[in-house]
């Protein structure tokens, strides 16, 4: 019954923030203040429903009607995805419950996908149904005319999936999306090499975030990986050291287009994450190793610690040699005159939506909003992140490491969306370059900012 009580609250402030990533281009619904009680109490009451009761929703039968058709659909849940066992499972209860319903998926490599969903929405060769990120993502293939409108599907699930989930996949006032869960970008630390280093906990100030990177190193242990083959990887630690040094209204408004990246105190953060990179924080043989590479040695024991998506605390949470040493915080401010704890990157952003294209589009958007809450559900169960539609059944399952991600999450002042999501497809691209240049050492800060304030306008 606690978890559940974490979990409204929660719920309740991710709504209260859904809509700070997109601004303008998403929704122009105001967002709900996180003083009101009312989401709390319906996702509690909801909570308390035992599973049962979904299954006899009468809006999940429009997705039955008509003659047996295939569907097709892309994502990017992996053997290797810590969603994977979410999808599967959801994918059986569709299958077993819709039989006439055929669906053909595949799933694509994180930074591969990108490219592959772009070049099928300019070729017009777009799957049934597809993963995609929220914000100018989506919406560049909204505005290209190509995604399927859901508003008419969506009034069958709005009891289950508050409005103001949706806010990051709304443009001009229509629902594009069906949100899954919402994550944070979140530090890892494995305290058998902290406690090597003689501490006990994450250190909660940057100074003191310092003297245990110096302290690991003495004791010849690797502070940090970071997959740089997969530059999002990067951005996981690069965000995060801006948002805690410029602030997160800086930083979104620079994402968003409302401000220029010729901002000193970015300038200033990057110089400070590329020292951290100077001075030996990092596994050097990072830049070459892929994302699962870095996390498993992150498992193995060869860095003390991990800077990603809170997804992962699935995977930590099964292995069970790894999980009992194994906790979570947010990266600490690094100047307190422009940010704060609380503030972080991430948010609802993993999303299904229907191709326009599509020749069952009607039937596909009501399949893809019961497929996507069946997703939520088992997701959230394995820990892959929080919810974005409202628990129902037996949540007491929820390992310890995502009820710590929802402490933190309970706690939040601003959210931050992903920069490569955040932005439009050509600035996300400048902007990968330059990070994968900072990471290499290859230009400064100011070199940083001068060079997307020319190059993105």
């Amino acid at each position: 019954m606690e978890m559940k009580r974490l979990v409204s609250t929660v719920l309740a402030g991710v709504m209260a923030f859904s809509l700070v990533a997109c601004g303008e281009s998403a929704s122009t619904a105001p967002a709900t203040d996180s003083g009101d009680a009312a989401p709390a109490a319906e996702a509690e009451a909801e909570a308390e429903a035992p599973a049962e009761a979904e299954a006899e929703a009468p809006a999940a039968e429009s997705a039955a009607s008509g003659e047996p058709i295939t569907l097709k659909m892309w994502c990017i849940a992996t053997e290797s995805d810590s969603n994977r066992h979410a999808y599967e499972a959801a994918i059986a209860d569709m299958q077993a419950k819709y039989p006439e319903i055929t669906l053909e998926w595949e799933a694509f490599e994180n930074q591969s996908y990108k490219t592959k969903i772009k070049a099928a929405v300019s070729a017009n060769e777009m799957p049934d149904i597809f993963f995609t990120w929220s914000c100018a993502f989506l919406g560049d293939f909204v505005e290209a005319g190509k995604v399927y409108c859901l508003d008419a599907a969506y009034e069958n699930y709005k009891s289950e999936l508050p409005e103001v989930m949706l806010g990051n996949t709304t443009y001009d006032g229509k629902h594009y999306g069906v949100p899954l869960t919402m994550n944070i970008v979140g530090l890892f630390a494995n305290m058998d090499l902290l406690k090597e280093a003689g501490y006990e906990e994450i250190p909660g100030t940057y100074e003191e975030f310092i003297k245990c990177c110096d302290a690991l190193k003495a004791k010849g242990i690797i502070p940090f990986g970071c997959a740089g083959k997969e530059t999002w990887c990067v951005t996981e630690y690069l965000e995060s050291v801006i948002e805690k040094s410029a602030g997160a209204d800086a930083l979104n408004d620079i994402f968003l287009g409302r401000e220029t990246w010729d901002n000193a105190d970015v300038g200033a953060a990057v110089d400070t994450f590329q020292k951290l990179v100077k001075d030996g924080y990092f596994d050097p043989s990072g830049i070459g190793l892929t994302n699962d590479e870095v996390k498993n040695n992150f498992m193995a024991g060869k860095y003390a610690f991990y800077m990603n998506g809170t997804w992962n605390c699935a995977d930590f949470a099964n292995n069970a040699e790894f999980f009992p040493k194994v906790k979570v915080s947010e990266f600490p401010v690094i100047n307190a005159d422009k940010a704060k704890l609380g503030q972080l990157i991430g948010g609802p952003s993993d999303t299904l939506a229907v191709a326009a294209s599509s020749p069952n589009a009607e039937r596909a958007a009501d399949y893809t909003f019961e497929l996507g809450k069946l997703i939520c559900h088992y997701g959230y169960l394995d820990g892959c992140g929080l919810p974005a539609w409202t628990p129902y059944g037996d949540t007491s399952s929820v390992n310890e490491l995502t009820q710590a991600v929802a402490e933190i999450c309970s706690n939040a002042d601003t959210y931050v969306l992903f920069g490569d999501t955040a932005m439009d497809a050509d600035s996300a691209n400048t902007y990968l370059s330059y990070v994968d240049q900072v990471y290499g050492c290859q230009v400064d800060g100011e070199a940083f900012i001068k060079g997307l304030a020319k190059d993105i306008r």
